[in-house]
């Protein structure tokens, strides 16, 4: 196992025939860290011990890519290329849910039965921000959070709006009245409009915890307009940074929902 991953448990998990790896670590209630393009980065394996450090059995899928290896352009665009043409993944599709978060449902699902407490938390990244959203058509999931949600891209007014759900999908996630969703982007980010936010707003209301962080021209923190991984690759560990701090939010997210006092 790659020493990005040291630590981590590698297991397995099948669902209607398919089956992928999974990479674990901590107790306590379920939490699914969903990795952005290309794979399962060292920094989103050390976002994921964060996750396991604060309470929580950390179950990280193989979507893509190679498991523990460090980002670089060629790899990222050899990656992105495999998602596109893939039909687990719907890249353009309107109104469409992407047929891996049946798979993912299904490890959400086992995980609450084997860890057990109120229920379980997912995170999407940038290709997979959206899918977490599409989990919580299932009542197990509770805590929900879309980083940098990418899908649909956003070429055009109809999908810069899309979440990346069947219309069927987003209206039994907007039924919940026991969900909350959190939602996060750097508002200069081209991958992830505005409009995409508005959307949110617009359906969950005071149910929506949504983290924008300012990367405008000359904002305070010298933020790049090209910042876009806002737990990872973006996030640096300066206590204070907004990424840091949002990223702070999230672990405590989990806890306010999933944590149940002794």
């Amino acid at each position: 196992m790659p020493d990005a991953l040291a630590g981590f448990a590698e297991t397995t998990f099948t669902h209607d025939g398919e089956t992928r790896a999974v990479y674990r670590m901590g107790q306590g209630p379920g939490v699914i860290v969903i990795s952005e393009m290309p794979g399962i980065t060292p920094k989103v394996a050390d976002f994921g011990r964060r996750v396991s450090g604060a309470g929580f059995t950390v179950a990280m899928p193989s979507l893509f890519g190679s498991p523990g290896r460090s980002l670089s352009v060629t790899y990222g665009v050899k990656s992105m290329w495999e998602g596109c043409v893939s039909k687990e993944f719907a890249t353009w599709a309107l109104n469409r849910t992407s047929p891996v978060t049946e798979w993912l449902r299904a490890l959400a699902r086992d995980l609450h039965a084997e860890c057990g407490g109120p229920g379980v938390g997912a995170i999407g990244m940038c290709f997979t921000g959206g899918f977490a959203l599409a989990m919580a058509v299932d009542d197990d999931l509770l805590a929900p959070v879309l980083s940098q949600p990418s899908l649909p891209f956003a070429i055009g007014k109809a999908r810069s709006r899309a979440l990346g759900l069947s219309d069927a999908d987003l209206a039994k996630v907007a039924a919940r009245a026991d969900l909350c969703v959190m939602a996060m982007r750097f508002t200069a980010d081209r991958f992830v409009p505005e409009a995409r936010f508005d959307h949110l707003r617009d359906v969950f209301g005071d149910r929506l915890i949504a983290v924008e962080i300012d990367s405008s021209r000359e904002n305070l923190h010298g933020i790049p307009r090209v910042a876009h991984s806002v737990v990872t690759e973006h996030c640096p560990d300066e206590p204070g940074h907004p990424a840091y701090e949002a990223r702070e939010q999230v672990l405590a997210f989990f806890k306010d929902r999933l944590l149940v006092p002794a």
